[in-house]
């Protein structure tokens, strides 16, 4: 897919959005408004990094507008710390997008596992990736390192413990109430 397959909301049209706004207030807003802009294209499109030179957001040809790349850094820090992006090199040039935090992931894992009866039962990471019951789910077809984050965050809570199959795909999880 592409840009153009996007719907991009109105406020995408917006002259003054291309510029960092001086009032607090008001770059807050402005920033959300960035962070939903940024998540919603990623989510939309299915892309799981944002190289921070190629990203086609940072510029409205319609309205012949565009961040400044002091701009596109500060949009960029306010995002990662939103906990929905992690930087993937020293030089913050690629992050990596997080669709949804671990912790958020988290939760839905164990829901998903209380609502399809896997409480007291045994699945494997294979199956909380691409198994048929995942279809929909948040984390269907998660990044593995991401999902291995959020079932360490169940491990930690008490809510599971993950045991080594022959493979990373055949390792275990088992549920607990």
């Amino acid at each position: 897919m592409s840009a153009t397959t996007f719907q991009f909301p109105e406020f995408y049209s917006f002259p003054p959005f291309f510029t960092i706004q001086p009032v607090l207030a008001t770059k807050e807003k402005q920033l959300a408004l960035w962070r939903e802009l940024i998540l919603n294209y990623h989510t939309k499109l299915k892309i799981k990094t944002l190289v921070v030179h190629e990203c086609p957001l940072w510029k409205n040809t319609i309205i012949q507008r565009q961040l400044q790349p002091n701009e596109i850094q500060v949009v960029m820090d306010d995002f990662v710390r939103s906990g929905h992006a992690e930087w993937q090199d020293d030089n913050r040039t690629v992050a990596r997008i997080l669709c949804r935090k671990p912790e958020q992931l988290a939760t839905d894992i164990y829901q998903w596992a209380e609502k399809n009866g896997y409480i007291n039962s045994v699945c494997t990471v294979y199956e909380l990736h691409s198994g048929e019951d995942v279809n929909g789910m948040s984390f269907q077809g998660a990044d593995e390192e991401l999902l291995r984050r959020a079932l360490a965050i169940l491990e930690q809570r008490g809510k599971c413990t993950i045991f080594k199959g022959e493979t990373s795909e055949e390792d275990g999880i088992k549920f607990f109430p």
